[in-house]
């Protein structure tokens, strides 16, 4: 019997955001109400990786059409399996709607935070099944493998990506053929790739997504930088919070083994490469890959001195490479197309594209992969819609713990290595913040402080004394105890610990805390000088207070206060008492008229 073709693709982001807002429920509704009008087997159902818009989860995209329903609930599909499914018809509430303009967007690819992106690394997320590796297979999966196998030498695969221009995406931004080469010529038969798939970064998930959407795609492409590098081995190191990534991967290598894609004498060839997933405990010091591969030996995750560098003595002590999921995952497509291709996009000395998590106070957060040379306007008011309520940007916090913090007056800066460094931040591995004017600078610094100052791994002095040093004067500030000299101590002791660090957590940790106070030194003065905070944010410098004018004497505030701090009698206006107040905002949320706020 011929096999019977769907006329239609619903597809389903399962990715974890999505699944965390009820994916999974409706895909179970689904299934019922396709089985009940027996379209079971005329629609095809699949689950796919994440879309990118994880603002507006759970995702689902009809094909042919492609049209793209936002924020469905399982209420929702029995319309879109009558409306849409059967007779044909879009169902508009569902559609996804501008800040602009209140029509639904029918087409996918016409929502703006699509329509500039150029996706390379995620070409796949969104569009298959990343559980069935002949779905992968199907959009040119494995074809650079084979061709480089078939058609091409070790040589030629490390000079086509060198010509690609490819940079680490995992924030350093070395030459990865570069890279290739040092570990190819380095003495010795043992040889291993290793995939840093440890993503620890505060709001960061690109890493996280393309494993989960796409996992053959780092395969393939470590395969293809085995064959370069002369490697037979390899790991892929995935931290255990990310158990959906970490079962893709496992069950994509499986099914490569079965292929025969993987394992002994690749497709017929004399290349044997193995390949194993090794779950990291979460320490993001292990995101550093002297201490990477320290863990991945059963050694306690620390960095070491360099040199030797990895490529030399790497782990087991044999040459060995390592680089993050999103650059391996750009290998296949530089092989497939050619380096000329890749080095074509971008900017003169920054090359292709970048993926970034574009997140908070912004409409439309998500996953994106922008072209280098995008500015940083342009990622945040077109492609993320602009700030939440319509309020002021401030600022922008962009390569995560170890970045920096950006101005308005930044807003057209290219996004590429050169003149994100010149601003004092760093591309990173793809961390992107938006903050609004009700965001504090000092408390943002501090929190991003507080983060590095906990992974530390206290080897190093300068590291593990420094920065709990300027956690402690960082604190004080933001307490209202802060002294004349603490904004000089802060900028001593950042630039001392940048350079006597050992590794790059220590080297980059301090970075938050100088761009800061490059940039945004007059709320550090206002908190020091006239303790006060100016974007009303830290809670210390706070006093929560009723206008009597306004109060209706309704009681709401008292009731909800934790701990009694609030009097007065019905219908007559109430008062705070300092004293007891916490200062957790529960009453300013709780009144009806806005008689309440903080000062």
């Amino acid at each position: 019997m011929a096999e019977y073709r769907a006329r239609g693709h619903v597809l389903l982001c399962g990715g974890t955001g999505c699944t965390a807002s009820g994916a999974g429920a409706v895909r179970a509704r689904f299934e019922e109400e396709l089985a009940a009008r027996n379209m079971d087997r005329e629609i095809k159902l699949v689950e796919t990786g994440c879309h990118g818009m994880c603002e507006m989860g759970p995702i689902v995209v009809v094909y042919p059409e492609g049209t793209f329903y936002c924020r469905v609930e399982p209420k929702d599909v029995a319309e879109i399996v009558e409306e849409h499914l059967y007779k044909g018809r879009l169902v508009q509430r569902l559609l996804y709607k501008t800040p602009v303009t209140p029509e639904g967007v029918p087409h996918y690819k016409e929502i703006p935070f699509y329509s500039k992106q150029v996706r390379i690394a995620l070409a796949n997320c969104g569009y298959i099944n990343p559980n069935n590796i002949e779905e992968y297979i199907a959009r040119d999966g494995y074809v650079a493998l084979a061709k480089a196998l078939k058609e091409m030498s070790p040589e030629d695969v490390l000079q086509e990506v060198k010509t690609s221009g490819l940079r680490g995406r995992g924030g350093g931004g070395f030459p990865t053929g570069l890279k290739w080469e040092f570990c190819r010529k380095a003495a010795g038969t043992k040889k291993s790739a290793i995939c840093n798939a440890d993503e620890g970064d505060p709001g960061a998930f690109m890493d996280r997504s393309i494993l989960e959407g796409d996992p053959h795609a780092i395969i393939e492409g470590m395969m293809l930088g085995a064959y370069a590098m002369g490697a037979d081995e390899g790991y892929i190191y995935c931290r255990a919070e990310y158990p959906l990534a970490i079962k893709h991967l496992n069950e994509a290598i499986r099914q490569a083994e079965e292929f025969g894609l993987l394992g002994d004498n690749v497709l017929g060839t004399s290349f044997s490469f193995h390949l194993h997933v090794k779950e990291g405990a979460g320490a993001f010091v292990c995101g550093e890959e002297t201490a990477l591969m320290a863990s991945i030996e059963g050694e306690r995750g620390m960095p070491r001195p360099r040199p030797p560098f990895p490529a030399n003595k790497g782990l087991w002590g044999k040459p060995s490479n390592i680089n993050n999921v999103e650059t391996w995952a750009n290998v296949p497509a530089i092989i497939r197309n050619g380096g000329a291709w890749y080095a074509a996009i971008g900017t003169e000395k920054s090359k292709g594209t970048k993926v970034f998590a574009l997140t908070g106070k912004v409409k439309n957060t998500g996953l994106i992969e922008v072209p280098m040379g995008i500015t940083i306007r342009e990622v945040v008011f077109e492609l993320g819609g602009g700030i939440i309520n319509d309020k002021k940007f401030k600022a922008v916090q962009i390569g995560g713990p170890s970045g920096g913090c950006l101005t308005e007056e930044h807003l057209d800066t290219p996004v590429d290595y050169e003149s994100l460094t010149a601003a004092g931040a760093i591309m990173g591995s793809g961390g992107l913040v938006v903050m609004d004017e009700e965001t504090c600078m000092v408390d943002v610094a501090k929190f991003f402080l507080e983060f590095t100052q906990r992974e530390s791994c206290g080897k190093c002095v300068p590291c593990r004394e420094g920065t709990k040093k300027m956690l402690d004067i960082l604190t004080r500030i933001t307490e209202g105890k802060g002294k004349p000299e603490d904004i000089d101590n802060l900028a001593y002791l950042g630039n001392q610990i940048k350079n006597a660090s050992l590794c790059g957590l220590g080297q980059t940790a301090p970075n938050p805390v100088l761009t800061t106070l490059r940039y945004f030194r007059h709320e550090y003065e206002a908190h020091i000088f006239d303790k006060k905070c100016p974007a009303g944010a830290c809670q210390s410098l706070l006093q929560y207070v009723i206008d009597g004018a306004k109060c209706i004497g309704c009681t709401k505030c008292a009731r909800v206060c934790p701990v009694g701090a609030i009097a007065g009698e019905v219908k007559k206006p109430h008062v705070i008492d300092p004293a007891k107040c916490i200062k957790c905002g529960a009453c300013e949320a709780a009144c009806p008229v806005k008689a309440i706020s903080k000062r």
